[in-house]
């Protein structure tokens, strides 16, 4: 094999330079916070300028020599592979189709739009007929040097070195330093780091660092572990590091604290949450690489009370058998698709932004984001897929990913990586052994130097090795036949039920309104359904305790979330009103003080009581930010015999969850 020209160490760095440069992240969700619109600026321009300033930082005296040091190390191993006959020699004409093959795919023509579609046609996409012949050609040259190259790439005999020289080259020797001469701390954990092969082969299995930041996700790293003895050990390790990896500048900025600080607090929050029974049984499953997106960019104080909020307020969807709608449903029952809504909508209450959304819902971005915090919150890897112009989001299942609230994978990306590469990606990483030999050749082609595959432009572009992985990635769900999930919800992507909400000019598209649902019978208990009249004369009414206690398109009966009991939700979907309707007899005349213990999430509503058919009553529902809380007390005239109550919600209604109504007796 004949050996390629080395870069030099001056090429090296601007090419890492730019490649972190290119890992940019969409600022649609901070602008959409306050605008509920989704646009196109960047929020990467942050970390843009961040790794800007870093990369012209000026190197001290001790910097230099800590830059000779990593400089030497990096060129040290690049000559070890190179000298020991590493990389077996390869069939030249074989070689030479394969990369003819390759660069046919990049110069497949573009597809029409002759309409100007939103969503234009793609041109790097199996959809475009002319991508799916080139790449279907290249895999084809690809397969006979794959099969050359099998027990090279099978082998783990140079894993250690092949690790270590490609987090050397994403790193770079300059950034390392820059970081290092800091102080004797930091120049201890870059030792630490490259002295430790295993973590490096971690590190580097993990799919390596966002933007090359090494040192910073060291940081983060370590003080989780100094933190919490369990982040050293088992499925809490792998999620510490792949956190750290994913969010080396942290997953959100924190006024007083350090990204270090702020990713610790998150870390011990989903270890608390999990030993507390609170997250999906499903977390502490995942394979490595999906621990990376179970951070979401939210605080603590969201998380928490996202998952109080649905136990309380909705518990059918944290055991919604659906596993794609689990958690994120409520988006989709409680977060109606309304536009012009000025944020934050009641500015007298201080409200956050996830229970602003909720007050009259949202375009994408707000959905999005509710959708997002739902299923990150119970511990579900959850990641952004922005379209042009549009929000969704996209979320692990059992079976796969699925984008969510959005089109197809070829329609969306999320810091600067296409939807149809990451949906690669997560298959073919269901093999295994098998995708240990697409690290082999991407560390293979780091350690030559050579450029890597867009991540952006699916599969265009990238030297010999990096295009060689991408086509092993194309063979081994090939061969294994790894479809990919169809997107989720795809149908309320700008659309849901209409939104009461005097704001709004938006009008659904009843073309697109998704036909209704069929209801569960859910298990119910001869107490779950009696009324208890207490010694004291304090009557208790359950829920499903009405007359038919069977869920409709407004009135669900669900397991409450600890299985104690039964709770009933009025819920917003619908246009018709419904009945509760609750008989029982009295020995006496009497008044009696009606309070309901309700949870809601929208303000300024009420119900009605119509009291033995004769008398209507107001029963305002207090905004109780999705906790248990009780109404004020209500007075009923009740008489000897029977005695019948019926409870609606006032229209435009908003959702209410019911615990139980009481009546206790005025003295």
């Amino acid at each position: 094999m004949k050996t390629q020209k080395k870069p030099g160490l001056r090429f090296v760095i601007t090419v890492m330079v730019l490649l972190g440069l290119c890992h940019i992240a969409s600022a649609a969700d901070k602008k959409a916070a306050v605008t509920g619109r989704v646009d196109t600026v960047n929020d990467a321009e942050a970390d843009q300028v961040s790794t800007v300033k870093w990369s012209e930082a000026a190197l001290t005296a001790q910097g230099e020599q800590l830059l000779a040091k990593y400089a030497a190390q990096l060129e040290a191993l690049k000559k070890e592979i190179s000298a020991t006959a590493t990389v077996p020699a390869l069939d030249a004409q074989k070689k030479a189709a394969f990369i003819n093959a390759h660069a046919a795919v990049q110069a497949v023509p573009a597809q029409p739009n002759p309409k100007g579609a939103k969503l234009a046609p793609p041109q790097y996409a199996p959809s475009n007929p002319h991508y799916a012949v080139a790449q279907s050609n290249a895999l084809l040259t690809a397969a006979t040097l794959l099969a050359d190259l099998d027990a090279f790439l099978a082998s783990d005999k140079f894993d250690a070195k092949l690790a270590k020289t490609a987090l050397l080259s994403e790193a770079t020797p300059r950034m390392l330093a820059l970081f290092a001469q800091q102080g004797r701390e930091e120049e201890a954990l870059m030792d630490e780091l490259l002295g430790d092969d295993k973590l490096i082969q971690q590190i580097m299995e993990l799919g390596g660092c966002y933007q090359g930041k090494y040192p910073q996700a060291m940081q983060i790293y370590k003080a989780i572990q100094k933190a919490s003895k369990r982040a050293s050990e088992g499925f809490f390790q792998r999620f510490a590091l792949a956190s750290a990896m994913e969010h080396p500048d942290g997953c959100i900025t924190k006024e007083g604290k350090t990204a270090a600080e702020v990713m610790v607090e998150i870390y011990l929050d989903y270890e608390k949450a999990y030993l507390d029974g609170l997250l999906d049984s499903a977390f502490g499953t995942y394979s490595d690489f999906n621990w990376r997106f179970v951070m979401y960019n939210s605080g603590v104080e969201d998380m928490n009370w996202m998952r109080t909020m649905l136990r309380n307020y909705r518990p059918d969807h944290i055991v919604n058998t659906n596993f794609h709608w689990r958690y994120c449903a409520i988006v989709k029952t409680d977060v109606p698709y309304t536009s012009n809504v000025g944020r934050p909508v009641r500015p007298d209450l201080n409200l956050t932004r996830f229970q602003d959304f909720f007050l009259e819902g949202g375009i994408c971005g707000p959905r999005c984001f509710v959708g997002k915090l739902s299923t990150a919150a119970f511990g579900i890897p959850t990641r952004g897929a922005r379209q042009t112009g549009h929000a969704a989001m996209c979320r692990w299942t059992p079976t796969g990913w699925t984008t969510v609230f959005g089109a197809h994978w070829t329609f969306n990306s999320h810091r600067d990586i296409c939807g149809l590469d990451f949906s690669l990606e997560e298959r073919a990483r269901c093999a295994t052994n098998e995708y240990m030999k697409v690290l082999r050749a991407e560390w293979v082609g780091q350690a030559l130097g050579e450029k890597k595959v867009s991540k952006s432009q699916y599969g265009i572009g990238g030297d010999f090795w990096s295009a060689l992985a991408l086509y092993k990635k194309l063979a081994i769900i090939e061969k294994a036949r790894i479809a990919e999930l169809a997107a989720t919800g795809a149908e309320l992507a700008e659309s849901n039920e209409p939104a009461e909400s005097p704001a709004s000019d938006w009008t659904p598209d009843k073309s697109k309104v998704s036909p209704a649902p069929r209801f569960p019978v859910i298990a119910m208990t001869e107490a779950d359904k009696t009324i208890v009249f207490g010694k004291d004369g304090v009557i208790t009414i359950p829920p499903a305790a009405c007359t038919s206690p069977e869920s409709t398109d407004k009135i669900k009966f669900m397991r409450t979330a600890d299985n104690t009991g039964v709770q009933v939700h009025y819920a917003l979907a619908g246009q018709r009103p419904e009945l509760l309707k609750y008989t029982f007899e009295l020995p006496a005349d009497g008044k009696y003080e009606l309070v309901a213990k309700v949870c809601t999430v929208t303000v300024d509503r009420k119900a009605i009581l119509r009291v033995n058919r004769r008398t209507l009553l107001d029963l305002p529902l207090p905004y109780t930010k999705g906790m248990w809380e009780d109404t004020k007390p209500v007075v009923l005239a009740l008489t000897a015999g029977r005695n019948t109550i019926m409870f609606t919600a006032e229209v435009p209604n908003k959702g209410v969850s019911i615990k139980n109504f009481t009546l206790k007796p005025v003295k």
